[in-house]
């Protein structure tokens, strides 16, 4: 049977109310729907900073353990962006928020989304990496796009696809898509190969 047929049968999850990730894999085409149960979010201390993102989804897959049909994949993912070996998690207010923009202004750093597909007898993860080159920020500009676009839901601080992202991105290597949140074309593989080889 055909991928995109036997996409039709199977019952595929999006474990995320992120509108960002819903409207991406709506792109791609996938009939899916929205599954969210909580999950721990906290990891190791010692883990170290490329393995986080994986862990994390990996740990938000864990509670569909036991409560997934046959014919169910469920697709967990989490996004973290890192500037040397610190990690810059979502703003709680515009003052941590400033000081995330104010890191990266002027410099180099990497988005990596992990992402983990699910079923009841099988699991496949990956990660995807981005680097994402800023201009420099003047405090205005960083207090302009605050104020604007209220990025208290995103990792660092800032969408890419926002307003921050036409003036103060120069330039990217990578899935700009895995900056949004979600590494769309790896995705699109992984999803079809485990697809083909265990439904």
């Amino acid at each position: 049977m055909k991928f995109f047929e036997k996409l039709k049968s199977l019952d595929l999850v999006l474990a995320s109310q992120s509108p960002r990730r819903k409207a991406l894999l709506e792109e791609v085409g996938f009939p899916f729907r929205i599954w969210v149960i909580p999950s721990d979010e906290s990891f190791p201390q010692d883990l170290p900073t490329n393995d986080i993102a994986l862990y994390l989804c990996r740990q938000k897959a864990k509670p569909f353990k036991g409560l997934m049909d046959q014919n169910t994949i469920v697709i967990t993912a989490d996004t973290i962006v890192v500037k040397g070996n610190r990690i810059l998690n979502k703003a709680d207010n515009p003052a941590e928020a400033r000081s995330m923009l104010s890191i990266l202004s002027g410099t180099t750093h990497q988005v990596i989304t992990g992402v983990c597909l699910t079923s009841q007898n099988h699991r496949f993860s990956f990660t995807e990496t981005t680097t994402v080159k800023f201009t420099k920020l003047e405090p205005e500009e960083i207090n302009h796009y605050i104020k604007t676009c209220q990025p208290f839901d995103k990792a660092g601080a800032y969408g890419i696809q926002e307003w921050i992202g036409a003036v103060a991105v120069e330039s990217i290597q990578g899935s700009y898509h895995n900056v949004v949140g979600l590494p769309v074309a790896t995705l699109y593989r992984e999803l079809k190969s485990f697809v083909e080889n265990h439904f």
